[in-house]
């Protein structure tokens, strides 16, 4: 699958800008990530545009409808597993098994805490957030509740990584992308 065709199959189901800025967010994070790590940015990238696939339209069935989707749209089942796991002890049994899996098992809750730190800053950008600022954001369980801090800290330790590491990695990967995230969004 090519990152057009998941494109053209994420855009099928979601047309939201808050998801389809999240689904941006974190197929840049996982770019990054796989970068990093010598791993195939291509793959990684369409795992995380991917991601949330049937969330849109279907939350109550989250990471179960998306292998059905996944399916009709012709991704292949490593692309499937990956999608489905990151709903791992949420709303699937599919554990995450490759660290690909299991980072975004990590940063997807992640990213969408520091996209709301982002939001609250005059800026409203990742640029120069200090790590100081992410963690005093992250004590507070009334900031941003929707995302699961046990999730995060159950990925990072999944990941081998601590939440400082994992924080500042998925920081400097936001960081990285933002520009470009933000001009797709602008031709939507």
């Amino acid at each position: 699958m090519t990152r057009q065709q998941a494109w053209e199959l994420l855009r099928r189901y979601n047309a939201e800008p808050f998801h389809l800025r999240h689904a941006l967010t974190v197929e840049g994070v996982m770019r990054c990530f796989a970068e990093q790590r010598g791993y195939d940015p291509e793959f990684w990238g369409i795992v995380g545009l991917l991601h949330d696939i049937d969330f849109e339209q279907w939350p109550e069935q989250h990471c179960v409808k998306a292998s059905e989707l996944l399916r009709e749209g012709g991704a292949d089942e490593s692309i499937i597993h990956a999608v489905c796991s990151h709903g791992w002890a949420i709303c699937v049994d599919i554990k995450p098994e490759h660290e690909m899996e299991k980072l975004l098992y990590a940063a997807d809750e992640l990213t969408g805490l520091i996209g709301a730190a982002a939001l609250m800053r005059p800026s409203q950008s990742v640029q120069g957030m200090e790590l100081k600022s992410l963690k005093k954001k992250y004590k507070d369980k009334k900031f941003a509740a929707g995302c699961s801090r046990e999730v995060i800290e159950r990925g990072a330790e999944l990941c081998g990584l601590t939440l400082e590491e994992l924080w500042q990695q998925t920081l400097d990967a936001m960081c990285s992308c933002e520009d470009s995230i933000n001009r797709q969004m602008e031709e939507i």
